[in-house]
């Protein structure tokens, strides 16, 4: 952790980490490993509310809970910019990190994957395989796409990539 910022240190250290390394094939240690995942998450997004910082809404799209979906948004000069957030947890999960989606914004930007993937291989991966089975979905977005979209958005949004969807409302109705 050394090298960042205050914040972002204590955010991280105030998401329970989670101690049992099982995938989706995994029976019932994936189910208790699932318990784990919510739990934090759970954390997280109450951490995130108290401090007036909510930025998404994801659950799971399955009863296997290997297939997550929500929504994620980011604020830039005072508008809002929401975006559907999707990701399959993979089989080799907790060793793989999951690779998060946002559809809507695919193509738009070099440092994302065929599919809305957020590039996440230099900075994040290594991070992820470093504190397996230690972290989870929580920790994907915290470390991975909170930085992503910090990044990636006000870049996307200035360059006219994005609109806000007053802007395209407003752009139609005329």
């Amino acid at each position: 952790m050394e090298g960042w910022d205050p914040s972002t240190k204590s955010t991280l250290t105030r998401i329970p980490l989670l101690t049992t390394k099982a995938g989706p094939r995994d029976g019932d240690a994936w189910k208790q490993r699932l318990k784990e995942e919510y739990k934090s998450l759970i954390a997280y997004t109450q951490m995130n509310k108290s401090n007036d910082n909510d930025w998404f809404r994801i659950s799971a799209s399955n009863p296997e809970g290997t297939r997550w979906s929500g929504k994620c948004w980011y604020v830039h000069n005072l508008l809002k910019y929401e975006f559907d957030l999707q990701f399959d947890i993979p089989v080799t999960y907790p060793a793989t990190a999951p690779e998060l989606e946002l559809p809507e914004i695919d193509g738009k930007t070099q440092k994302m994957y065929r599919g809305g993937k957020i590039c996440l291989t230099v900075h994040f991966k290594p991070l992820w395989a470093k504190n397996c089975p230690r972290f989870g979905i929580a920790h994907a977005l915290c470390l991975g796409l909170a930085p992503w979209l910090a990044a990636e958005i006000p870049i996307l949004v200035d360059s006219g990539m994005i609109k806000h969807k007053d802007d395209t409302a407003s752009a139609s109705e005329s």
